[in-house]
């Protein structure tokens, strides 16, 4: 990483990798889809963490992805809900003054209910698509996160909520 960016340090490190897998307790596949979901939530907000504490500028900003439904019990998705929350927390963790992250350093999440990708579209076609958060509301968001303009206080859970096309940003 350091070779990549030839000592230079980061605006913003923003990760938004993840993924959704369901299952309650009593699901054959509860302990794989728990993992798949540890690995791309959790592991992956880890990485952007330590990339954070060694290449951001100071007052840079570190993103992460929870998810809106995680702030609560998630009986038909444990796996999924499990991870998100970690992210949650580690989203708190990493905006106490000894968390290892450059001075002023922002850190928030935001917690989206249902991103309109792709994948959704394809295996949710009858779904209420207004009330999904678009691609472009996220990256403009980002963008502006990005340039120190609007940002919640750090360490908010920012959850997403879209309705009829327009998205509100509700701290959790």
């Amino acid at each position: 990483m350091a070779a990549a960016v030839a000592g230079e340090k980061l605006d913003a490190i923003l990760c938004v990798a993840g993924g959704w897998a369901g299952g309650n307790a009593a699901s054959k596949d509860l302990v794989k889809n728990s993992d798949l979901m540890w690995k791309q939530s959790v592991w992956s907000s880890v990485i952007a963490a330590h990339v954070a504490a060694n290449h951001l500028k100071e007052g840079g900003a570190l993103v992460l992805t929870g998810a809106q439904p995680a702030l609560e019990g998630t009986a038909g998705m444990i796996g999924y809900g499990m991870a998100k929350a970690a992210v949650h927390q580690l989203v708190k963790s990493l905006a106490a003054s000894d968390s290892g992250l450059p001075a002023n350093a922002f850190v928030s999440a935001i917690l989206p209910v249902t991103l309109s990708t792709p994948m959704n579209l394809k295996w949710m076609p009858d779904a209420d698509h207004s009330k999904w958060t678009s691609l472009e509301t996220v990256s403009e968001l980002l963008y502006n996160w990005s340039q120190g303009k609007e940002r919640p206080a750090t360490g908010s859970l920012m959850q997403l909520i879209t309705s009829d096309g327009a998205t509100k940003y509700i701290p959790a």
